[in-house]
């Protein structure tokens, strides 16, 4: 039997969640607003354990980091998987 409805819409929340972080993260580390703003230091928080692995692979592009694109891919795949776990009948 497959994972319910509920666990697998909680699953794509989270993901949806994660990606807006990410997102987020990305856009302030251009404003630079610094470890001191309790929100960079929430999304640094939320998204370290997801792109501190990426980075251990995916090297820099000079001064770009691409960790967040990758990781913001490989959260759009595992959300594309995600109706597959379901059972029959629930897509």
């Amino acid at each position: 039997m497959g994972i319910s409805v509920v666990v697998v819409s909680f699953i794509g929340l989270v993901l949806q969640a994660l990606a807006f972080a990410i997102i987020a993260r990305a856009l302030l580390s251009w404003l630079g607003p610094g470890l001191d703003n309790p929100l960079t230091r929430a999304l640094y928080w939320v998204t370290e354990p997801i792109l501190r692995p990426l980075r251990r692979v995916i090297p820099r592009l000079g001064m770009f980091d691409l960790t967040p694109a990758v990781a913001l891919l490989l959260i759009a795949f595992v959300a594309q998987l995600l109706p597959s776990l379901l059972p029959y009948g629930y897509h």
